[in-house]
């Protein structure tokens, strides 16, 4: 029996929608597979500034400190997207979250599946077999490299700093998650122009001969970007900085169909968090409409990162017969009747049940499956 105390944070917009969804996979996974799952709120984002004044309360950062992991739902709201003004902003939890946990890796998978091909704009001859990983560095880079701007607000800047450290962890993850797969690591840089670029391709080509049976191979992001459209199969493992990762994974999300599809892994030396990527979506909060699917296969790479490959295989089952009986949400369905809440009680019945006739979409369309 595996016990695992997480930490829930939940945050603003739909996050709060998504995750319940998640948390009833994983309760079906504790009941069905002998675990013993619990979960603990804390706040952050912009309904942690409405109450405490903060982004990341001491409270939150002090439980994640003393929790195995942490299920995470979505940060941002309007009000300070509005406001460029505004001096203290939601996003700035997660950062210093990342940063003080040491979250130094973000993974993100991107697959296409066969049912939802009509779902993504592009064509299905370009997207079939689609499946690969990105390796996204999370604590370096523009983000957290020294900010200026002047007095009178006409000049800013952002320094992109990296060290040979923080470039060779990362490296290391990419190259044995392609070990595992079909042996071949992208690196996504600028290193034309870019002096850290340069210095990620230095770390990369050295750290590669490590790995002898791993191809390392170089793009460009700006040709990147074009090749995540014009040929995706290409790919296994990409790895890259911090923007470039945070804007090749957001395109990559329409692979997909849904950026509601993805979810993503944010690890480092003690400390892991589990997210979709979608973002608060304000405008349908309360809405029961949100497609829970990414916070759920969140929950199942949670599962994964313990050991416990079985487990995480069940919601992923489960993920793929709510897609391919088309218990769906709008954004994969337009005429969809399913919604949020509809979706994930599915997929945890189905785990609880698999097999069980209970599973006709005529009683999902009825509200008569069961939540756990």
């Amino acid at each position: 029996m595996k016990k695992l105390k997480i930490a829930v944070l939940a945050g603003d917009g739909i996050g709060p929608e998504v995750i319940l969804q998640a948390q009833k996979a994983l309760a079906a996974v504790a009941l069905v597979f002998g675990h013993e799952f619990t979960f603990e709120d804390a706040l952050i984002g912009a309904v942690a500034i409405e109450r405490t004044g903060k982004p990341l309360p001491d409270q939150t950062l002090n439980l994640c400190k003393n929790t195995d992991s942490i299920l995470f739902g979505a940060i941002g709201d309007p009000i300070y997207d509005n406001n460029p003004e505004s001096k203290i902003r939601p996003e700035q939890g997660l950062l210093k979250l990342r940063k003080e946990l040491g979250l130094y890796a973000n993974i993100r998978p991107i697959k296409a599946y066969p049912k939802l091909m009509d779902a993504s704009p592009i064509k299905k001859e370009i997207l079939q077999g689609t499946d690969f990983v990105i390796y996204r560095e999370l604590n370096g880079g523009m983000y957290f490299g020294e900010k200026h701007l002047n007095e009178a607000g006409t000049y800013a800047s952002d320094l992109c700093e990296y060290n040979e450290d923080e470039i060779a962890k990362i490296t290391h993850l990419a190259f044995k998650a392609a070990q595992e797969r079909r042996k071949k690591v992208t690196l996504v840089d600028k290193a034309n122009v870019l002096e850290t670029s340069r210095l990620w391709r230095k770390v990369v080509q050295i750290i590669a001969k490590d790995y002898p049976d791993v191809t390392l191979e170089f793009l460009y992001v700006d040709n990147a970007a074009m090749q995540l459209i014009l040929n995706p199969r290409q790919f296994d493992v990409l790895l890259t900085d911090n923007l470039f990762g945070d804007i090749l994974s957001d395109e990559a999300s329409v692979i997909a169909g849904s950026k509601g599809l993805m979810s993503s892994a944010s690890v480092g030396e003690k400390y892991s968090l589990f997210e979709p990527i979608h973002g608060s979506y304000s405008e349908v909060k309360g809405k029961n409409c949100a497609n829970p699917i990414a916070s759920i296969l969140s929950a199942a790479m949670l599962l994964e990162h313990f050991g416990l490959s079985i487990e995480s295989k069940a919601i992923i089952e489960a993920v793929e017969k709510a897609i391919i009986n088309q218990i769906v949400t709008i954004d994969l369905k337009v005429d969809s009747k399913i919604g949020t809440n509809e979706v994930g009680d599915y997929i945890a019945n189905y785990i609880l049940n698999k097999g069980d006739l209970y599973f006709k979409l005529d009683n999902v369309n009825l509200g008569q499956s069961t939540i756990v």
